[in-house]
């Protein structure tokens, strides 16, 4: 049967810094995607999101924005769990947005569609290559869906608020901006730093 990349077996070839592939056992609920480990991080994530957005809501809406909770979306690359929890954080912060109802729920979708694209990126890097071109290379790749997502999707929902007094094409462009200092210049040293970590450093885990 198939690998599920949403639900990988308890026992899967792992990545370890500085070897291509090892061999890990860990128990069946580190990689449930629904367990009680995957939904309290996603809970997490959440939360550090939604705070993030209020703390900084003044650079988190319009049409030039850095919205800073941006650099979580990262986590995506690592785990299904960021996934779910992203999705959450976006549908709690927006509730401040100016853009009311279509914000909720179309802003939220645009971090569901970009939070899959970077999970599934980072999947087949993590599968298909060694551990030094998943975490660089395929890390640069997997956080293009979170710009360029939004960057369209963002300008687009901003247009149709403002009922077209907002050109378009220049909004794509400033969202686009944003969103790569928030995911690039914040949101990738932090990728970085998490693959420094023992999830990612040690050859047994529990």
């Amino acid at each position: 049967m198939p690998e599920n990349p949403l639900n990988p077996v308890p026992k899967r070839k792992r990545m370890v810094q500085g070897e291509t592939k090892q061999e890990v056992k860990l128990s069946k609920n580190d990689y449930q995607i629904f367990s009680v480990k995957s939904l309290t991080r996603a809970g997490l994530i959440a939360a550090l999101y939604a705070a993030l957005v209020y703390l900084f809501n003044f650079v988190s809406f319009f049409a030039f924005q850095v919205r800073v909770a941006e650099a979580l979306t990262v986590l995506a690359y690592l785990e299904p769990a960021a996934v779910i929890g992203l999705y959450a954080g976006v549908i709690i912060a927006n509730l401040a947005s100016p853009f009311g109802l279509i914000d909720i729920v179309f802003g939220s979708f645009l971090t569901l569609i970009a939070a899959i694209m970077t999970y599934y990126i980072g999947y087949l890097f993590r599968k298909n290559t060694n551990f030094g071109t998943y975490r660089f290379a395929g890390s640069l790749i997997g956080l293009l869906p979170p710009v360029l997502v939004n960057a369209f999707g963002v300008a687009f929902i901003i247009k149709l608020v403002s009922k077209s007094s907002v050109p378009y094409w220049p909004t794509v462009i400033s969202v686009a901006i944003g969103q790569f200092i928030a995911v690039f210049i914040l949101g990738y040293p932090f990728l970085q730093a998490v693959f420094n970590t023992k999830l990612f450093s040690e050859k047994n885990e529990k």
